[in-house]
């Protein structure tokens, strides 16, 4: 994996679908959605970006967005609701490691469609595509201390507890401690293969 393939890909970054949500390019008009969660001090809690002041800001991140996708440097999909057609949150890929084939996901889901399974089932499909479109040998994902939700959708799909990072970032005027799990290649896999034998998701309420 390279900067020129992740560039093909991302600057025309694809329509992924899954049983509930389209993970689609992010757009300027998503704004009064993203703004319905992205105001709110309870979600950016532990986020390392600040609750939006107001529409209006959201609505200009979201055209910043568009250079990035252009540039092939934003690898973020708005995740849509498909019953409602809402933009209900983020999920996507916040780095890559060219050097060892590895990546870290991130994601953030509206509170009022939590306990459905939704943040999940985002999560799974950008893995999916991480290691069967992307070729990627291990994935990670971080959480701050006191965001437990997050953990458990890191564990229902299939991750593994890794370890803790003690006051190891500095965000809005705190040192917070960080916890990492992660799901290889040859896992995500053997997990797939059994929850097709089983003909099961693994998405329980969230």
């Amino acid at each position: 994996m390279n900067k020129h393939f992740i560039y093909n890909i991302f600057s025309r970054i694809p329509i992924l679908e899954t049983e509930r949500l389209t993970l689609r390019r992010m757009r300027p008009d998503d704004a009064a959605d993203m703004f319905e969660y992205a105001r709110r001090a309870d979600v950016t809690e532990y986020l390392t970006w600040n609750p939006h002041p107001d529409e209006a800001h959201t609505r200009e991140y979201l055209k910043m967005v568009q250079k990035q996708y252009e540039d092939g440097e934003f690898y973020d999909w708005a995740v849509v609701h498909r019953a409602t057609g809402k933009m209900i949150g983020t999920c996507g890929f916040t780095s890559f490691d060219d050097d060892n084939n590895a990546a870290e996901i991130g994601y953030v889901l509206n509170p009022a469609f939590h306990g459905q399974g939704l943040a999940a089932e985002a999560a799974w499909e950008v893995l999916n595509f991480g290691f069967l479109r992307l070729n990627l040998h291990r994935i990670t994902a971080r959480y701050m201390e006191g965001n437990a939700p997050s953990r458990r959708v890191m564990e229902k799909v299939g991750m593994s507890f890794e370890g803790t990072f003690r006051s190891a970032v500095y965000i809005k005027g705190a040192y917070r401690t960080v916890s990492a799990c992660a799901i290889l290649r040859e896992e995500f896999l053997a997990r797939k293969e059994q929850m097709n034998l089983e003909k099961r998701q693994p998405f329980l309420k969230l």
